[in-house]
């Protein structure tokens, strides 16, 4: 993924959008989060296409924290960061170990969450002429469009009510998180 020559400026230029420092500091979180799904899934499974497809996925999510990192200053990123690299890895270690279809499932449900909040926030970016910004941030949702899609024909058709009880329990945790590192 190339960057801008300083994402540090770059954020530096939109300092005086009073919404965008909460938003950045979520997917900064949230990418911190993505992270150790990965890690949590490597650290269970013996499955050689789930770890296959983990290490992969885990080398996008690195890229995009990274990105992160150099657009998030420290001071302004979420204090909760060692509460979501636990909760990351246990998203991705406690599917694991009921095997790779529901790891996938998991996994499809997450990035389902995710590109919707990406979206939203290119939306929002685009709408108020922050366009550079805007595309850094379409080309983190690119990438995790193709993780769902990936996870989701692997994991197979939905099977009903366990897939729900997936869905929502993923969209309700994902949304709390949310607001939770934009406010800490």
């Amino acid at each position: 993924m190339n960057k801008p020559e300083s994402l540090h400026q770059l954020y530096a230029g939109y300092h005086d959008q009073a919404w965008l420092l909460p938003e950045l500091r979520s997917d900064h979180a949230g990418e911190t989060g993505a992270v150790w799904i990965y890690r949590g899934i490597l650290a269970i499974t013996r499955d050689p296409g789930l770890r296959e497809f983990s290490r992969r996925h885990l080398q996008t999510e690195l890229e995009h924290l990274a990105l992160m990192d150099q657009l998030v200053p420290p001071a302004k990123r979420s204090r909760l960061l060692v509460p979501w690299r636990i909760a990351g890895f246990l998203t991705g270690a406690m599917p694991a170990m009921f095997g790779p279809r529901m790891t996938f499932r998991v996994i499809s449900s997450v990035e389902t969450f995710v590109e919707a909040h990406y979206l939203a926030q290119v939306r929002h970016l685009r709408r108020d002429g922050l366009d550079a910004l805007a595309a850094l941030l379409a080309r983190c949702l690119q990438d995790e469009v193709a993780h769902q899609q990936e996870a989701a024909f692997l994991a197979g058709d939905p099977h009903g009510g366990l897939d729900l009880c997936i869905d929502a329990v993923i969209n309700r945790g994902s949304a709390l998180a949310v607001a939770a590192a934009r406010r800490f």
